[in-house]
């Protein structure tokens, strides 16, 4: 008799850290959350991700979990720009972290290479964020060892493959600003049989797939004497959008926040997206390309707000808007809309008490994201999903700017919701009527922030520019 599904497991590797969440899919509630930093090893042939470490979190973790409750499924999501390749034995070659400044002479080697963006809907990015970028870098300077790899595997899918010994590559990890994927056609890209990679890509799988059973030896490391099935797994921020997709009606717009913010417009009316602004097609669970945008709103907001930023009242930035306090991206070089500009103030930070500058970050981050929603011309009510729902200053703010209402999901693990419901299956996913919009909190009045934003525009067109050296868009 098949055991019915409730409690899902869910891996979730963030750029910054990594959870384990066992979440509750009859009451939508995360039962028990275990934490762990995403570690960067700089050692080696290049800075690479501890998956050694990663590895044992996830072990200790899953027995950890089932003590708690019985684990009937296992399900995973993770950031995207990454990718593993495998060889005989386990990787081939380590993880690369996609932050790694990849050398200027290769990077205009691989620009005149790789598809046009009419082609793949992804812009050309700093660092290893395209990640056939990673794949063409590993080829040239590490041949024989990327030779020896048998089999490329999305990053989600390589611990499903570590769990279950089956291997898959998915479309929203894909389809993530990788110049791999053809959204349109939903097929591999040119750059993938002008390398010759199309043999070494394992067989797509959809999200929804179970691969697999646990295998046999961690299932008995967690005490329990029935088959655990393994799920396929998601990008992150895809899997924030995916409990949107299946009881919302479009259109909506869900910005997935964290390390990054990542702005998904569903049901929107086509608009040319701007590959020099950092907009592109992501693809949903279901294969279909969905309008993006993107920024680093976690480390922008780090580098505005300080190391201890703190909660920000609203008096605080009422302060922070008549005094004209403005901070302006970008801190993260090459990334959002703004990716020639150099982060700067319009006065000096030290004059700000510490929830002046929060607020001044916070609304900062607000005009970021309103300037993503105009790009990608997302319209309907927007849901922020992640740590910035906790920030009131930027929820109220990005209300009155845009005049759409704003919802806050702000659950420390809103990626898990989506991946356990991956367990479902694909035939879960027909929409039901949303209800919650209309119940949504209809902010107050801001006096005096659309002359702050005007202003604030004014200085980001005409502010200044970053270094010669920063390639990002182009060909």
């Amino acid at each position: 008799m098949e055991r019915e599904i409730r409690n899902v497991a869910v891996i979730d590797i963030g750029k910054t850290n990594a959870k384990l969440v066992l979440h509750d899919l009859e009451t939508a509630d995360d039962l028990a959350v275990l934490t762990t930093p995403n570690l960067v090893l700089k050692d080696g042939l290049y800075p690479h991700y501890d998956i050694d470490h990663l590895w044992r979190f996830i072990l200790e973790g899953l027995a950890a979990l089932s003590c708690e409750k019985p684990v009937d499924a296992i399900s995973l999501t993770t950031h995207g720009a990454s990718i593993a390749l495998i060889g005989p034995d386990d990787l081939a070659l380590p993880v690369l972290d996609y932050e790694y400044e990849l050398d200027a002479e290769f990077i205009a080697a691989y620009r005149a290479e790789r598809p046009d963006f009419s082609e793949t809907q992804s812009p050309a990015l700093p660092g290893g964020l395209n990640v056939g970028a990673q794949l063409a870098w590993l080829e040239t300077r590490f041949p024989e060892r990327f030779a020896q790899a048998e089999t490329i595997l999305t990053y989600p899918q390589y611990w499903a493959y570590r769990l279950t010994g089956v291997r898959a590559c998915e479309v929203t990890q894909l389809g993530c600003h990788t110049d791999l994927w053809r959204p349109a056609e939903r097929d591999f890209s040119s750059l993938v049989d002008r390398r010759g990679w199309r043999g070494k890509f394992a067989p797509l799988r959809s999200a929804f797939d179970e691969l697999g059973a646990l295998k046999p030896e961690i299932r008995d490391a967690m005490a329990r004497d029935w088959d655990i099935p393994v799920f396929c797994g998601i990008h992150d921020s895809n899997a924030s959008l995916l409990p949107h997709l299946m009881t919302r009606q479009a259109p909506f717009t869900v910005v997935s926040t964290g390390t990054w913010a990542i702005l998904f417009a569903v049901g929107t009316e086509p608009k040319p997206l701007d590959k020099d602004r950092d907009t592109l097609a992501n693809v949903d669970a279901f294969a279909r390309p969905v309008p993006s945008a993107r920024f680093m709103a976690g480390r922008e907001f780090s580098e505005m707000a300080g190391a201890e930023p703190g909660e920000a009242s609203r008096e605080a930035a009422e302060r922070v808007i008549v005094r004209n306090a403005m901070a302006l991206p970008s801190f993260a070089k090459g990334t959002g809309p703004f990716p020639t500009r150099v982060g700067d103030w319009t006065l000096d930070p030290a004059m700000l008490d510490q929830g002046e500058r929060t607020a001044a970050a916070s609304l900062s981050a607000a005009l970021t994201t309103e300037t993503c929603l105009s790009l990608i011309g997302a319209s309907g009510p927007i849901i922020v999903e992640g740590p910035f729902a906790k920030n009131t200053i930027y929820c109220d703010a990005l209300e009155a700017l845009t005049g759409q209402p704003v919802e806050a999901k702000p659950g420390l693990t809103g990626t898990a919701a989506g991946a356990a419901l991956l367990a479902r299956g694909i035939a879960g996913r027909a929409g039901r009527a949303n209800t919650e919009t209309k119940e949504a909190r209809r902010r107050a009045p801001w006096p005096g922030l659309q002359d702050y934003a005007e202003t604030w525009r004014r200085h980001v067109a005409g502010g200044r520019a970053a270094e010669a050296d920063v390639l990002v868009g182009g060909e």
